[in-house]
């Protein structure tokens, strides 16, 4: 597979939309597995079977767990979702005017031909920064599509703004990226990123966050 990198054009928009909002949502069901098969988790879903059997019901028994498991799932399906929603409405609605109309901004997306068509495949963006007198690249949108896993592209991408940064004369890249993420993590980890923060704050209420037992790790790579 030949895969070409290249800035976005306008024509991109949809697939690329459509690329990103697939490829999001596909970490609900990690994020909900990774936080049901905690033994916290476990413990608490034994716990509830009990407590209901012990009301008197098997009906009991067999609800209570259910709504448990019910709400982590809702978690953990909030916490993605309401992100692809939020980029969809803001910054992935106008892609041009926000990362192409700046000289230290760029979006890029990687394409190859696929069954006698050409399909993009992956992105990435990266944003300027301040932090007083620093200036910084910020990447975002990092996206490979199933196809194009373990094949190479997400660091080949991740290189391309790096590169980017360095020309510019930026000090450092940061990103974020999840917990649940971790090919991704221990991508950018062999690119020599590290970690300098993690937290909580992911759009969503805290206690969202907290029940799906995610946290967003902040990365950087000084340059």
């Amino acid at each position: 597979m030949q895969l070409v990198i290249r800035q976005y054009r306008p024509s991109d928009k949809d697939t690329v939309r459509t690329l990103f909002s697939i490829s999001i949502r596909e970490h609900i069901g990690p994020c909900f597995r990774n936080a049901m098969t905690s033994p916290l988790y476990i413990a608490i879903t034994l716990a509830l079977c009990v407590a209901g059997y012990l009301l008197g019901s098997v009906f009991g028994a067999v609800l209570l767990p259910a709504v448990w498991v019910g709400l982590i799932y809702y978690c953990s399906y909030e916490l993605y979702d309401s992100y692809v929603r939020e980029r969809l409405r803001t910054d992935m609605q106008d892609i041009v005017g926000n990362y192409l109309s700046r000289p230290d901004d760029c979006y890029w997306v990687a394409e190859a031909e696929v069954d006698g068509s050409v399909q993009v495949l992956g992105m990435v963006a990266v944003a300027a920064k301040h932090n007083g007198k620093e200036e910084y690249g910020e990447l975002f949108r990092m996206i490979i599509s199933p196809e194009c896993r373990r094949l190479g592209l997400g660091r080949r991408l991740t290189q391309t703004v790096v590169d980017f940064c360095k020309e510019r004369g930026f000090s450092k890249v940061v990103l974020e990226t999840s917990t649940t993420q971790t090919p991704a993590v221990a991508l950018y980890e062999k690119l020599g990123f590290s970690h300098v923060l993690s937290h909580t704050n992911g759009g969503v209420p805290s206690w969202v966050v907290s029940l799906a037992k995610v946290r967003v790790l902040r990365m950087e790579k000084r340059l």
